[in-house]
């Protein structure tokens, strides 16, 4: 019984994992609408500086303007971008810009 239980974790844990890493190409399509304020390669312009972060700090920053929450100063013009991503947009703008 406990060798089932494991496994069923285990598979549950490597599934949530996969479904987290995210389709970096599908990322770049989707950071289109990010380029004005984060630049081209996510080095800043208008909004703060992202290229070098690492995905799970992207994806976390993400869903807190999706929900409404407030990081700094820029909550107020990234929530509404935000709100209409879903799970998956975030997880792939994450794998992108992580990649930069």
């Amino acid at each position: 019984m406990k060798k089932i239980i494991l496994t069923a974790l285990f598979s549950s844990a490597l599934m949530a994992s996969q479904a987290y890493a995210g389709n970096a190409q599908n990322g770049q399509t989707l950071y289109a609408q990010c380029i004005g304020c984060h630049g081209a390669t996510a080095q800043g312009s208008v909004g703060p500086k992202l290229a070098g972060q690492a995905a799970e700090t992207l994806t976390e920053k993400l869903q807190t303007y999706r929900s409404g929450g407030d990081i700094g100063p820029m909550s107020s013009m990234m929530k509404p971008l935000a709100a209409g991503l879903s799970d998956a947009d975030i997880a792939d703008l994450a794998a992108y810009i992580s990649g930069l």
